[in-house]
């Protein structure tokens, strides 16, 4: 008898690229730290990009709106928001990106400032808002925001003095660098004085090449919100 032709094995169907949504690369500071967050775990993402003079955008990036439509991970027909669940998220997927410490004393204290960072700040957040494109010098920094400064630096100077720097948790970029990242910005943009330790963190944070790439990008964006263009 003749013998059959082996079948052939069916095609893999390729896998959907992840998909990050974000919005204005120069005001936005959630969709910084979301995009971060996939760059130091090293997935590569297709971008969704939302025009920041979307109504309901615009009433986010000027804290008007409880909304949370970026950063927002859309990956293996999973959807996560709110960029500390995509921290975890990402954690959980490429576990040795090192989003997370690996020593658990270290990762519950990367966790506890990242928190921090989430949900604190406000004075901070509301007084020296991120514009990359700015450059506000002799920034005069109200009471609260200053206080804001003080402990945020406190948190950095701790964290660089128990893991050794150059990032907060040594050698590799984690969760809370992620999440800090638009202050140092913010730090630049309004010349606010920094001890040298702090100064130093920053300057190297913002040097990386992610940090590099998204300001590069923020320069080039034509979309201006007044509201968060004030010349002061």
């Amino acid at each position: 008898m003749p013998r059959k032709p082996a079948s052939r094995p069916a095609a893999a169907t390729p896998a959907a690229p992840a998909v990050l949504t974000l919005t204005s690369r120069n005001y936005s500071a959630w969709s910084l730290r979301g995009w971060l967050m996939t760059r130091f775990a090293g997935l590569e993402v297709a971008l969704d990009v939302i025009p920041p003079d979307d109504p309901d955008t615009r009433a986010e990036l000027l804290l008007m709106s409880s909304t949370i439509r970026v950063p927002r991970l859309l990956h293996e027909g999973i959807t996560v928001w709110d960029t500390l669940a995509i921290g975890e998220y990402l954690h959980e997927v490429r576990p040795d990106a090192g989003l997370l410490p690996a020593d658990r004393a270290a990762r519950a204290h990367c966790r506890a400032i990242a928190g921090e960072a989430h949900s604190g700040f406000a004075a901070l957040r509301s007084a020296l808002p991120m514009n990359l494109k700015a450059h506000v010098p002799r920034f005069r920094v109200w009471s609260k925001a200053q206080a804001d400064i003080d402990h945020l630096c406190a948190i950095w100077r701790d964290a660089l003095a128990r893991h050794g720097g150059p990032f907060l948790f040594g050698e590799r970029p984690t969760l809370a660098d992620a999440m800090f990242a638009p202050d140092c910005t913010r730090f630049f943009t309004y010349d606010v004085a920094l001890d040298e330790a702090c100064r130093a963190y920053c300057e190297h944070l913002v040097g990386i090449q992610p940090m590099q790439e998204w300001m590069e990008l923020a320069r080039s964006e034509p979309d201006d919100i007044e509201e968060l263009d004030v010349e002061f």
